[in-house]
């Protein structure tokens, strides 16, 4: 097996783009990558994974990358007969995009491959439309089951199961629920739940690709609409459309480029995925068994990352997955985000890239977004937002619900010492 480099990364501005089509975000984030990687063209890519959630709701059910792809192919941008993958896994779908490109190398079966992902979530003139993009994250086939699921899970945590009709996705309220267990369990307030959110904001005013680029302060986080207690708007992520991709090879492929392409090729330490089940309210959630899985296969411990991107859907989130990580003890996460430990400059900087609440949640381009700003952080490359001497970086992508656990989860561990 070979060992496996990242040589290009790339990440299309976030926003609500209703002039630009899945096409033109795919030839946007493909064009940005090969420059990144400084290829002239696409010719050694030998495969191809494309991830998307929602082109169904345009009438592209399937073939979506071979379509997205055409016209790079009919104008030799990208090369002809080249095997493209479609992958769907819900908010972790690019992330899984990724895991197939790594495998590729990995194997041996290819010495370039190409993971991409693309989303556009926002359809101002259609909301349903929106919607089914989001319920399709969510079992419709036995939909009782979770609804009484949540209910009794609502019951405990002092929060009742009762999602607004027509009053966005049910996701935002079992995310609440979350919260307001963890609450009433460990004492977190949702002061600290306002400290992430506004030190997220923060990061984004400084990212030139993020979706919110304003700072919001921690009382005007507490004082914003309320989505679902003790959850407001500027603690959840937004729509919005986007594309993002990387490019992996191998030590071979990489071994023949330009010096100033292999000094900042990225090492990829591990790259795992996890199941989600219906778990107890007390159970450690499925990243915590992936973030296992990934220590184990890199040879590190949580105190070995430098800087992490987690999936912040809510800004609960990242007070969880700090757990979860083992960045902090279980019930600690509130504290350890209130302390500054997460923020820049912190001992462990989480989300500096405005993470999904500023940055901005394109569902099947996220987990690619969060591997661009961990490079540009491993390179030194992030400007305002650089963490001082990072050299192993962490992404966490979970995608759907499965219960209280995420469908899938992914743990990518990055590393520039090669």
């Amino acid at each position: 097996m070979s060992d496996v480099y990242v040589i290009g990364t790339a990440c299309t501005p976030f926003g609500k783009f209703a002039d630009k089509s899945f096409k033109d975000l795919t030839r946007e984030a493909y064009l940005q990558v090969l420059a990144d990687a400084g290829l002239h063209d696409g010719d050694a890519i030998e495969q191809g994974w494309f991830g998307n959630c929602g082109m169904g709701t345009f009438g592209q059910a399937c073939i979506r990358g071979q379509v997205c792809f055409t016209p790079l192919v009919r104008e030799r941008l990208f090369p002809e007969r080249v095997p493209m993958i479609n992958v769907e896994g819900g908010c972790a779908t690019a992330s899984m995009a990724f895991h197939g490109a790594w495998k590729d190398v990995l194997s041996g079966q290819a010495e370039l491959s190409l993971a991409l992902g693309v989303e556009k979530t926002f359809i101002a003139e259609d909301p349903a439309r929106v919607q089914e993009i989001f319920d399709a994250g969510i079992d419709q086939l036995d939909r009782q089951e979770w609804i009484d699921y949540y209910t009794q899970a609502g019951a405990r945590a002092g929060k009742p199961f009762a999602p607004k009709a027509g009053g966005g996705t049910v996701f935002m309220d079992t995310y609440a629920t979350q919260a307001a267990y963890h609450m009433k369990k460990h004492g977190t307030t949702q002061r600290q739940i306002a400290v992430g959110a506004s030190k997220n904001h923060a990061m984004g005013a400084k990212n030139p690709l993020a979706q919110y680029r304003f700072e919001v302060s921690v009382e005007d986080v507490l004082a914003d609409r309320v989505i679902s207690f003790p959850l407001t708007r500027a603690m959840c992520a937004p729509i919005g459309d986007g594309a993002a991709a990387a490019l992996l090879c191998s030590k071979r492929f990489l071994d023949g480029l330009p010096v100033p392409v292999r000094e900042r090729a990225l090492k990829v330490r591990a790259s795992v995925l996890s199941g989600g089940k219906y778990r107890d309210l007390d159970e450690p959630g499925l990243s915590r068994v992936a973030a296992q899985k990934a220590y184990r296969a890199a040879g590190l411990a949580p105190t070995d990352i430098d800087v992490a991107e987690v999936h912040d859907a809510t800004s609960f989130c990242e007070i969880y997955q700090s757990e979860m990580l083992g960045f902090c003890a279980a019930g600690e996460g509130g504290a350890f985000v209130e302390s500054g430990a997460a923020a820049l400059g912190g001992r462990l900087p989480v989300n500096l890239s405005g993470g999904l609440v500023s940055k901005g949640h394109p569902v099947g381009a996220t987990g690619l977004s969060m591997l661009h700003e961990l490079a540009l952080q491993l390179r030194g490359e992030a400007g305002a937002r650089q963490a001082t001497g990072a050299r192993i970086a962490l992404a966490e992508n979970g995608g759907g619900v499965i219960g209280f656990d995420e469908a899938a989860c992914s743990i990518i561990i990055l590393d520039a010492s090669r």
